[in-house]
């Protein structure tokens, strides 16, 4: 049943439902089963993460929030939104004159503050500050190829092998180089991102450094996480589960690749 309502910023547009809805379509829609429609479900999704608002906070007007979890839950378990990013990203590099799949990754982490919610799980990183770490490696482009979230104490290092196979498996085995920062150096990564056909590239700081300098490559990544600060929900570590966390990243790389002029264009 679909109510009108007043529309909040973040609900879907009329493109980004032509395309999206296929996807997350997992009954016909003559099955009568639902009691609210799929398209006000993702728009609850899209409040909290646009928001940071807690899922028991949906507004009223919105589905309630169980409905909106469990459902988030099924097109996660489905693989719905991992397969939308594959083929968004697929869309958007074949618009830019690049081949479908990548030959080039640049990897890197960030942490994220804990908060109450994620703090037994949360380790004491290089900041000294109860955190943890997302693990993200992303295209030329900036588009996401894999992620994955660990404690703060956990290093760089050891994480290398776990990502160099993710986005191998994302990409086909299309990837040969993977552009990386100083810290990780050495041989340990080097060994681990070889055994899946990567090379690592470690790009390095000038030795005169004076102010912001922006290393080639490697700013892409960083331009990728700042697009996942853009969601509220995604600014600090709101989640009791790790793969709680990197499912909420997925889902926010989905909704930035919808706002491209050509995503947009092939859905009007």
């Amino acid at each position: 049943m679909v109510k009108s309502r007043k529309p909040y910023l973040s609900d879907v547009s009329d493109e980004e439902w032509a395309l999206v809805a296929p996807y997350l379509a997992l009954l016909p829609e003559a099955r009568g089963q639902r009691t609210h429609s799929l398209r006000e479900v993702f728009n609850g999704l899209r409040y909290i993460f646009q928001t940071g608002a807690p899922w028991r906070w949906m507004p009223n007007d919105l589905p309630p929030w169980e409905i909106v979890y469990q459902q988030v839950r099924r097109w996660l378990r489905a693989g719905c939104f991992e397969a939308l990013k594959e083929d968004l990203r697929t869309v958007l590099r074949l618009a830019a004159g690049r081949p479908a799949q990548p030959s080039v990754a640049i990897i890197d982490s960030r942490a994220l503050r804990s908060t109450p919610e994620s703090g037994a799980r949360a380790g004491d990183g290089a900041k000294h500050k109860k955190s943890s770490k997302l693990h993200m490696a992303v295209d030329t482009l900036g588009h996401l190829l894999a992620l994955h979230v660990t404690p703060a104490s956990d290093d760089d290092l050891s994480q290398v092998g776990r990502m160099a196979e993710a986005i191998q498996a994302a990409t086909d085995e299309s990837v040969d180089i993977a552009f990386v920062d100083q810290g990780y150096t050495g041989e340990r990564a080097a060994t681990a991102a070889a055994a899946h056909g990567i090379a690592l590239e470690v790009v390095k700081l000038p030795e005169a450094k004076r102010g912001l300098v922006l290393l080639p490559r490697r700013w892409v990544v960083e331009h990728s996480f700042a697009w996942a600060t853009r969601f509220r929900r995604l600014v600090k570590d709101y989640e009791r589960c790790a793969s709680t966390l990197a499912d909420l990243h997925l889902v926010a790389f989905v909704c930035i690749m919808l706002k491209s002029d050509v995503i947009l264009a092939v859905g009007s």
